[in-house]
């Protein structure tokens, strides 16, 4: 039994040392992740305290008996605690004074729209709510803002998603590398040593599968069944961590 399994085993427990301690170990894992989400108008330190939810619902949930590593588990629950909290929050920022004029113009409305069988006037709705046009539009541009990148969009396979991911995937894209690249590292690093240098022949220096088997002292048949096996193991164990 690691080291690791025993610190999460007394953490799910109760033990708050052991907590403390697997938190601190994995702070840098949740900082990697907080950069992906930069430059979306959300401070890096409020990121990074979302991320450390995420990092201890990781701990609380984690089996012990999944045959992958505790980071690359709570890869995809760290990632999804912080894109829950923008998509909650709104990825546009708007500042106090329009969120509170903003309510001010919505409850405005609503008094008119109960008093009056049509739809009022920004002037009627600037006097109702006490303020001036100019603050009313600004109020009201601001909301559809935020609401227009929430809207459903389905792509080919009918798969529903939101236009702010759409938004976000070019920017994501070299960071997404990383992070995949970082989760399948870890996940060759499990394997048994034979299987570990089959894999980097193949996909890390372009061996054909012949190759391989004189390097490995083994026939291309049981390379090519070899691989196989280690590939789909591989996509288990990534599926278990989504």
């Amino acid at each position: 039994m690691t080291e690791n399994t025993v610190l999460i085993r007394r953490a799910q427990a109760g033990e708050k040392k052991a907590r403390e301690v697997l938190i601190e170990q994995n702070l840098g894992l949740v900082r990697h992740i907080v950069k992906r989400f930069l430059g979306r108008g959300y401070e890096a330190e409020d990121l990074f305290q979302i991320g450390v939810i995420g990092l201890i619902k990781s701990i609380d949930k984690f089996d012990t008996g999944y045959e992958v590593k505790f980071s690359t588990y709570a890869v995809p629950l760290i990632t999804g605690e912080i894109k829950r909290f923008i998509r909650d929050d709104g990825m546009v920022k708007v500042s106090r004074t329009l969120k509170e004029n903003n309510i001010k113009v919505k409850y405005a409305r609503e008094r008119l729209g109960s008093r009056q069988s049509r739809e009022p006037t920004l002037e009627e709705i600037a006097g109702e709510a006490a303020l001036t046009v100019e603050e009313v539009v600004l109020a009201m541009e601001a909301n559809v803002q935020v609401e227009s990148i929430y809207k459903s969009v389905y792509q080919n396979d009918g798969n529903e998603i939101f236009m702010v991911d759409q938004l976000a995937d070019e920017k994501q894209n070299e960071q997404e590398t990383v992070l995949n690249h970082m989760v399948l590292n870890q996940l060759i690093d499990d394997l048994p040593q034979k299987e570990q240098k089959l894999i980097l022949l193949r996909y890390y220096q372009d061996k054909t599968q012949t190759e391989v088997a004189k390097v490995l002292g083994i026939s291309q048949v049981q390379v090519s069944r070899l691989e196989k096996k280690i590939l789909l193991n591989m996509r288990q164990k990534m599926t278990e961590t989504e």
